[in-house]
């Protein structure tokens, strides 16, 4: 926590610039036949001050970009938890960008759709906006200062869920190619899942079978409490990567203690709080903060 305080403090001097919102699909995102727009993107209202801001009824996704001032080429979209039903905006979303900028890391939040259309596949638009995602920011990579190899993912809970199936399954589309982004791979530079959700299957310690690690897999640090419960158990994170541990591909797990589910990046006085501080560790040494 020590450690991460005065960096938020540094935040308004290192944003370089407004940031930059783009719709992901400027004539409609694809949806299923019949299917019927619900309500107008709204706030839900917080209970009380200690409340996160919540976001839901996003049906035209966006991504929003904020630069640093001294921007080093990384990237990393930020995917916000929420059960597939909401968006936790600020404290998955907006302020972890804000703790990007001070690694000089470009943070750009995915506002992906939600509620989901189809409980038993609740993924599947959401995925198509991340992969949609990726694909924009390696084909504006030249415009924003990017380096489309250093595209990385990020995301909390059933934003963690959304983190893995794109880093798992990137290129598995379920929609028409758009030829006019002239890019082909969705394939994240890397992959930062936080107390991802929906793992495993009931017994809490089988991957479910479309969480499967192949050679190609990007290199992955994995982020959780280890007394987070239920569908967003640890369990999930260690299985993972102990998938990676026996194909010898980079990975890191921080399995800590205590912490719960949702901490992102409120001020705890935990360890938890810190695991920005160990993921901006964890880029340096693999290269992609200097």
């Amino acid at each position: 926590m020590k450690h991460l305080l005065p960096l938020l403090a540094l935040t308004s001097s290192l944003c370089a610039a407004e940031p930059i919102t783009l719709k992901l699909w400027p004539t409609g995102a694809p949806e299923a036949e019949g299917w019927k727009r619900g309500g107008v993107e709204r706030e839900i209202p917080k209970k009380d001050e200690h409340d996160v801001k919540r976001v839901t009824d996003i049906t035209e996704p966006t991504i929003t970009v904020y630069k640093p001032e001294k921007a080093n080429g990384t990237s990393v979209l930020v995917c916000p938890g929420g059960g597939y039903g909401i968006l936790a905006i600020e404290h998955e979303g907006t302020q972890v960008c804000e703790y990007l900028n001070t690694l000089g890391v470009t943070g750009i939040v995915l506002k992906y759709r939600v509620p989901a259309r189809d409980k038993a596949n609740p993924s599947k638009e959401p995925l198509q906006d991340a992969q949609r995602a990726i694909g924009l920011i390696r084909h504006h990579a030249a415009e924003w200062g990017l380096k489309p190899d250093r595209v990385g993912i990020l995301g909390f809970s059933a934003g963690g869920h959304l983190t893995v199936m794109a880093t798992l399954h990137p290129n598995e589309r379920t929609y028409d190619q758009d030829a006019a982004l002239d890019v082909t791979d969705a394939t994240p530079s890397f992959s930062i899942p936080v107390y991802p959700a929906y793992l495993t299957e009931k017994d809490a310690i089988t991957l479910k079978p479309e969480i499967k690690v192949t050679p190609q897999s990007p290199p992955m640090c994995l982020v959780h409490a280890g007394d987070d419960k239920g569908a967003t158990t640890s369990a999930g994170s260690a299985l993972i990567y102990l998938e990676y541990k026996k194909l010898n591909l980079p990975a890191e797990l921080h399995i800590y203690a205590k912490g719960g589910h949702g901490f992102g990046m409120k001020k705890s006085g935990l360890p938890t709080a810190d695991w920005l501080v160990r993921v901006g560790e964890w880029m340096k040494s693999m290269g992609w903060v200097e």
